[in-house]
C-alpha cells in the first residue's frame, strides 16, 4: 500500500464494518471527514480527536500539538487538554525526547491546554519518532460544529494562505533541494510559517459568528479538505483556482519539487462554510486573521474552476507531502 492516509474508499469500509456500538450521547459520530467525535455530558459536551505527526522530522512536537487542538477549534469549542504518545526508535537519544516534549509544553503554554497525560516508549517497531496526540475540548451542549453541516448556497472561506504548513516541512527537511529558487529571506519566512498553524483564534470566532461547517485543512490540501466536508454533508462544491490564497514562496517551493499546492498539507488553514462569506472574512481580517471567499456549496459534484475550464474534484489520494522523496529522484 501506498504511503499516506488510507485511501477513501477504503478508510469508508473500515469504518461502516465497525460501527457495532451506536450511543445516544455521542451527538457527533465518527465518519470520512468527520475529525472530532461530540459527546454529550449534561449541560456541556466533549469533543476529541487524535491524530499522528508521521511526514516531517523538524517541529514535531509543535505541529502534533497545533494539529489536534486544530480539529477541536474546528468544532468552535476551546481545547482544554491533550494526551501524548511518543514512539521512538533505538537510536533516539534523551536530549532529543526532551527537545520534543519542550516544543510540546511550549505550545500548549500559548494555548493554555493542559498535557493530561500519555505514553513515551522506546521501541524496534519505527524507525524514526513517531508523535501522536489525543486533544480534548468542552463547550456548551450543541454548540460543537460539524464538518458534515455544509449547506448548499453557502460561501466557501478559507483562512490564512495554503500550504504552510507542507512549505515549512519542505524547507525544514529538504533545503538543498530547493534552496536555489529561494532567498534567505524567503527561506526564513517559510521557516516561520510553523508559527501562523494554529486556527483556534478562526475556530472561536467562526464558532461565534455563526457558521454551518468548519475543517482544518491537514492532509490532502484544500481539494481534500473539500472533498471531505462535501462527502460528509452530502453537497457539492464550485471553487476557483485564482481565489486559492498562496505566497510566493509556497509557490517557488511547490514549482521547484512539481507540488500541487491546493493538494499539500495545509494545517494552518480553516475551511468554513457560511451565508455570509464576506462579513465572516471582515471580521476576521479586523482581528488580524486574512481569510478569502473561494467559491460556494453546490448541490453535487465538487468541481474546481481552472482558467475558465471545470475539473471534477476526485477523492484524495495520499498528500503531496508524501511524494516528495520520489520527484526529488526525477530531478
Amino acid at each position: 500500500m501506498k504511503v499516506g492516509k488510507l485511501n477513501w474508499d477504503d478508510l469508508n469500509e473500515l469504518i461502516k464494518e465497525n460501527k457495532s456500538v451506536n450511543r445516544d450521547d455521542v451527538r457527533v459520530k465518527n465518519g470520512v471527514g468527520e475529525d472530532c467525535s461530540v459527546i454529550e455530558y449534561g449541560e456541556y459536551e466533549c469533543v476529541v480527536s487524535t491524530d499522528p505527526i508521521t511526514g516531517a522530522e523538524s517541529n514535531i512536537g509543535r505541529l502534533a500539538v497545533h494539529i489536534n487542538c486544530n480539529d477541536i477549534a474546528s468544532c468552535g469549542v476551546e481545547p482544554v487538554g491533550i494526551l501524548v504518545t511518543i514512539l521512538a526508535p533505538e537510536h533516539t537519544t534523551m536530549e532529543e525526547l526532551k527537545n520534543v516534549m519542550k516544543e510540546i509544553d511550549e505550545e500548549t503554554k500559548k494555548l493554555n491546554v493542559e498535557i493530561l497525560g500519555g505514553h513515551t516508549e522506546i521501541t524496534k517497531a519505527v524507525n524514526k519518532l513517531i508523535v501522536s496526540c489525543t486533544a480534548i475540548g468542552k463547550g456548551k451542549k450543541g454548540s460543537a460544529v460539524a464538518t458534515s453541516g455544509a449547506k448548499e448556497g453557502d460561501d466557501i472561506v478559507v483562512t490564512k494562505s495554503l500550504a504552510m504548513e507542507g512549505t515549512s516541512i519542505a524547507v525544514n527537511d529538504y533545503y538543498e533541494q530547493i534552496k536555489e529558487v529561494l532567498s534567505e529571506t524567503e527561506v526564513t519566512e517559510a521557516k516561520e510559517y510553523v508559527d501562523s498553524i494554529s486556527v483556534a483564534l478562526e475556530g472561536s470566532l467562526a464558532g461565534e459568528f455563526g457558521v454551518n461547517s468548519m475543517h482544518d485543512i491537514t492532509e490532502g490540501g484544500v481539494l481534500g479538505a473539500l472533498w471531505e466536508m462535501a462527502e460528509a454533508s452530502k453537497v457539492g462544491f464550485k471553487v476557483y483556482e485564482d481565489k486559492m490564497p498562496i505566497t510566493i514562496v509556497t509557490r517557488k517551493v511547490c514549482s521547484k519539487l512539481n507540488l500541487d499546492p491546493l493538494r499539500f498539507i495545509s494545517s494552518g488553514s480553516m475551511l468554513i462554510t457560511t451565508r455570509n462569506g464576506e462579513e465572516l472574512v471582515k471580521l476576521l481580517q479586523q482581528k488580524g486573521i486574512n481569510a478569502s471567499v473561494i467559491g460556494n456549496i453546490t448541490k453535487s459534484k465538487g468541481v474546481l474552476i481552472k482558467s475558465n475550464i471545470e475539473y471534477e474534484v476526485e477523492p484524495p489520494e495520499r498528500d503531496e507531502l508524501f511524494t516528495i522523496e520520489e520527484k526529488i529522484n526525477k530531478l
